[in-house]
């Protein structure tokens, strides 16, 4: 079970994924992947980040990994990362949900958007798209766990940078959002970047370790849908015992094709 969560971990931070990058950076990094040898030159992460206007609603997505490299094995391997192959080319369906905020109200513009006030307009055009963290980070949980063993999914009310997973037997999983970035080479594509500080407590040893996502979304219009590759790179914490064995190097490498379809209802 503990290895099933580390494997959720990678998971749960990529559709939640402000700061900008220089233009091109992140396009380039993807580009050179599985050859990573630090992590991105990103800035610390304040507020939430928002996302083009096409990636408003609430989607269907199929995400399969179809890659996994261990770049310093066999001498440091992640736990997990072996039990982590029954999901090669496997597909996992789940929703998840952006939604429009109004950042010209102060409440939320301080605590949870990094857009300049002066950016800001008055009335609808004012309206940004953030993630549904909550409604998110559960409902992909619950995809790879199952129902009974996810309790709740919850993100600080005054940031939206720390969320915490509680699980059965009361285990949890506390992710941090530490660093971000993100750049839009063109207007139907957009590629942002993450790095997130992660504590699964519950068990006789807590676990720690940091990760990174990068994902490149690209919206197609006809018929509405969003193609994406993400990358997810786990990096080991201080307190782990290999850590200067790796230093800088990620440790492991996942690579996902993400396929959203939009949700339709119907009366």
């Amino acid at each position: 079970m503990v290895r099933r969560i580390l494997g959720l971990c990678l998971i749960l931070i990529g559709l939640l994924l402000g700061g900008e990058a220089q233009a091109g950076v992140l396009a380039e990094r993807l580009a050179q992947f599985p050859d990573w040898e630090s992590k991105p030159a990103v800035t610390v992460a304040e507020g939430d980040l928002v996302y083009p206007a096409w990636m408003e609603g609430t989607w269907s997505v199929t995400s399969t990994l179809t890659e996994q490299i261990a770049p310093l094995a066999p001498e440091v391997v992640t736990p997990g990362f072996e039990s982590n192959r029954r999901y090669l080319n496997q597909p996992v369906r789940f929703q998840v949900r952006f939604q429009k905020v109004n950042p010209s109200l102060s409440a939320i513009r301080d605590r949870f958007l990094s857009v300049p006030t002066q950016n800001l307009k008055r009335g609808r055009e004012s309206s940004v798209v953030v993630a549904d963290r909550e409604f998110n980070g559960l409902n992909i949980a619950k995809a790879y766990l199952g129902d009974r063993a996810v309790r709740s999914v919850k993100v600080d009310p005054d940031s939206p940078n720390r969320q915490i997973t509680a699980l059965r037997s009361e285990r949890q999983l506390i992710s941090v959002v530490t660093a971000r970035g993100a750049e839009i080479p063109k207007s139907d594509r957009f590629i942002a970047t993450e790095i997130t500080h992660q504590f699964f407590r519950g068990t006789p040893q807590p676990y720690f370790n940091e990760v990174e996502t990068t994902t490149s979304y690209q919206f197609l219009p006809s018929p509405r849908s969003i193609e994406a590759w993400q990358v997810t790179a786990v990096y080991l914490s201080p307190q782990d015992p290999n850590y200067f064995k790796a230093l800088e190097r990620p440790v492991a490498l996942y690579r996902y094709r993400l396929e959203l379809e939009p949700i339709k209802y119907t009366d």
